[in-house]
């Protein structure tokens, strides 16, 4: 084999390091930073500006991770055999920061809004550009990801082993850094308002710091160029290695007949062509990468952090009171564990376990790591089932759900045909502190929750569901005053019934709401409904609700959850505010504008969706169990990977461990798209149960493993080619002397 060549370039020492890998160590930061940053916020940004479903939005944000991690095979035969890793770096850079850039620009609202309605014109064009600058990306962090470590590593002298093991742990640490502050920052960027004619959260913002943290990335490494040491390209060993493997499967399946006799190993039939060592190492490493096969499980359920477990976040209340978490932010739990938690398992968990005697072995480490995995989802599922509890629940299909709202100062009573009696307690006892919420007259009106047999359901929030073709009319009493309507709802939506009594008169109005989900991100959705006798104009903190005529209502408008704000209404001249309650994170309230008492406005608040109300603190645990599942199974793989290769193929394997990681979140997309689980919860349950299973059959795998020492088995064939080399001249001796004889 050729020894490797390197161009020497000016190496200045600092605290007896080359200055170069200082040059390296910004750069990995930067382009951590980059990455990370931009995959925080990316399953929101489909979610939410593309306007795709939570399992598209899954499914392609795991596409785009699995990609990432198949491209590092491109970018270590790029490397190896053509450009060498400092080109490949350089080239790879230049793509990924370009993607980074159309990502930036595909998210920009205006560039498409040309009827300033706050709606791209043309999604299609976005989306376009978010595929491109998406594949870009992947082709550039997949492709440097083999190359940066290794480069790194080419800059220490033989004699500096020491230093080299320190840059690797800074290394390391960089990597871990630049994700942390990333996903801390970008989701407060996302969260910013920006645009020309329409605001919308800033998601060119938070592309963009990305695209730039790359631009700096890539500058800071040409800047080092002549300081490093560049290994020339020698040819990849993985190709060597396929073409062994390749060769060995057809020369067996051209001897397949019975005449030719057995091999000791399927191998061992590419002993034509290939040296013994070659094969030996290759046995080595297959017998790693079988123990492999089940591994990928395990990363399907770790890379869904940035998917399910974000969307489950928006779902839930990020009030820690000092501070707002944004749904995306909660994935830094990760990270700041893993700072905390791998000395703590290497200085004090593993030793305690040692001196209990506990033979815990690198495989025994693994499986622990795959359980708790599971264990975590379990968790998940567990946050998940008090979540949907808190879930209002919309019409389906060929049902209609109507509230009941009482204006008036008498007790009104609704009948819906033969289906269902409400009553609805008078507005004057609503502005003393109650809300008139839909009673059935059958039922004790204590009752907040009514379940009814048959066709109707009252909610908490006063819905009540009913079969459309089946509801056809209704009656409204009140007093001495009945009122008939006839009814044709379009169905599958939500309606109000306005109901006031007059001195002459019923009068009635329903109102179109249309609010079949929670509203995005936390944000909350305010409706007003004007009481007062004659036509108020209202603002709400900075928006203006415009003028508001006597009964009528507003459509909803979004406001920022979590915070309250100050209404205020002009009638006739005379101007009454009040502070709005704080509403939450999620929800939708009517708010009735009642009457001025003194410049004191009155107020009835109706939940329409109920806020938040599980804490996104409840997450925690299951970042905790999976961050544990990480540190023993993660790191304690690639130290059994790296200790169990041969000196030559240390990068093979290292290609073979990023392919587990995209083959799980290739799982991800199988099993999320075969599952058709309704429920969230039950998903959860299903990737627990079948990591379980996969657990459980690496047990029994890693039972059966023979651990070996690659060192000894080279050492062996060290020995046994110099006996063969002597052999060799022994025999050239001999003939040499025969021959000289004769």
């Amino acid at each position: 084999m050729a020894a490797k060549s390197k161009s020497k370039g000016i190496s200045p020492s600092c605290f007896g390091y080359p200055l170069s890998i200082f040059f390296i160590i910004i750069n990995e930061f930067c382009e951590r930073f980059s990455y990370y940053g931009m995959r925080a916020v990316l399953v929101l940004y489909f979610k939410y500006f593309l306007q795709w479903d939570d399992n598209l939005s899954t499914a392609i944000y795991h596409t785009f991770v699995a990609l990432c991690y198949l491209t590092p095979i491109l970018g270590a035969l790029i490397a190896d055999s053509w450009l060498g890793k400092f080109k490949t770096i350089v080239s790879l850079s230049i793509v990924y920061t370009i993607g980074q850039a159309v990502m930036s620009v595909s998210s920009i609202n205006d560039l498409t809004d040309h009827n300033w309605d706050g709606f791209p014109d043309n999604v299609s064009l976005h989306i376009a550009l978010s595929m491109i600058g998406l594949i870009l990306i992947a082709l550039g962090t997949g492709g440097i990801k083999p190359c940066v470590s290794a480069f790194g590593g080419d800059q220490f002298e033989d004699d500096q082993e020491k230093q080299r093991t320190r840059f690797f742990s800074i290394f390391y640490l960089s990597i871990n850094a630049g994700s942390l502050l990333s996903t801390i920052i970008t989701p407060i960027l996302r969260a910013q308002e920006c645009g020309i004619h329409s605001k919308q959260r800033c998601y060119p913002l938070a592309f963009g710091v990305p695209a730039a943290l790359m631009a700096i990335s890539l500058v800071v490494f040409i800047t080092g160029s002549r300081m490093y040491k560049k290994v020339q390209p020698q040819g990849n060993i993985m190709i060597q290695v396929s073409k062994c493997i390749g060769f060995a499967i057809k020369n067996r399946f051209r001897h397949r007949s019975k005449e030719f006799p057995k091999r000791e190993h399927w191998l061992d039939w590419a002993s034509e062509k290939y040296d013994k060592r070659l094969i030996a190492q290759i046995k080595l490493v297959l017998k790693v990468l079988f123990l492999y096969i089940p591994l990928p499980m395990f990363w399907a359920l770790f890379d869904q952090q940035g998917s399910r477990w974000t969307l489950q976040a928006t779902t839930m209340d990020g009030d820690f009171g000092f501070m707002k978490v944004q749904p995306d932010q909660m994935q830094t739990v990760n990270p700041i564990l893993i700072i905390v938690m791998v000395p703590v398992v290497d200085a004090v968990v593993y030793p305690l376990i040692k001196k209990c005697k506990i033979n815990f072995t690198p495989l025994r480490k693994i499986t622990v790591g795959m359980f708790l995995a599971s264990l975590a989802f379990v968790a998940a599922a567990l946050v998940q089932v008090e979540i949907d509890k808190t879930l209002p629940v919309f019409p389906a299909a060929g049902q209609s759900q109507i509230k009941v709202v009482n204006l008036g100062i008498d007790g009104a009573t609704v009948e819906f045909g033969h289906l269902q009696n409400v009553t609805v307690k008078p507005m004057e006892s609503v502005s003393k502190g109650t809300w008139g919420i839909a009673k059935n007259l059958t039922k004790n009106e204590s009752e907040e929750m009514l379940v009814f047999s048959g066709t109707s359901e009252v909610t908490r929030t006063g819905y009540i569901t009913f079969e459309t073709s089946q509801l056809q009319s209704l009656r409204v009493i009140s007093g001495n005053k009945t009122k008939d309507e006839v009814l044709n709802l379009p169905g599958e939506n939500r309606h109000t019934l306005e109901v006031k009594k007059n001195a002459t008169d019923i009068v009635t109005r329903l109102l179109f709401d249309n609010v079949l989900s929670k509203p995005e991100e936390g944000n909350n959705l305010i409706r007003l409904i004007n009481n007062f006798p004659d036509t108020v104009n209202v603002t709400m903190g900075d928006t203006s609700f415009g003028a508001l005529m006597t009964f009528s209502a507003s459509n909803y408008t979004l406001f920022p959850g979590g915070r309250d704000d100050n209404i205020t209404v002009i009638a006739n001249s005379a101007k009454c505010s009040v502070t709005s309650k704080a509403f939450g994170f999620g929800s939708a309230y009517t708010i009735v504008l009642n009457e001025c008492i003194g410049d004191t406005l009155n107020l009835v608040y109706s939940e329409d969706i109920p806020p938040n109300t599980v804490h996104m603190a409840w997450q925690i645990p299951q970042y905790f169990i999976l961050t544990c599942a990480e540190v023993v199974f993660s790191v304690t793989g690639l130290e059994f990977s790296y200790a169990q290769a041969p000196s030559n193929m240390k990068a093979v394997l290292q290609a073979g461990w990023l392919l587990t990681v995209a083959v799980g979140n290739i799982i991800v997309l199988i099993v999320a798209g075969a599952s058709k689980l309704s429920e969230q919860w039950a998903e959860y349950v299903l990737f627990a149960a079948l990591l379980l299973a996969v657990c459980i059959i690496f047990a029994v795998m890693a039972y059966f493993y023979t651990y070996t020492d690659p060192n000894e088995i080279e050492a062996q064939l060290d020995e046994e080619e110099k006996e063969q080399v002597k052999k060799d001249e022994y025999v050239y001796e001999t003939q040499t002397e025969a021959v000289s004889q004769m």
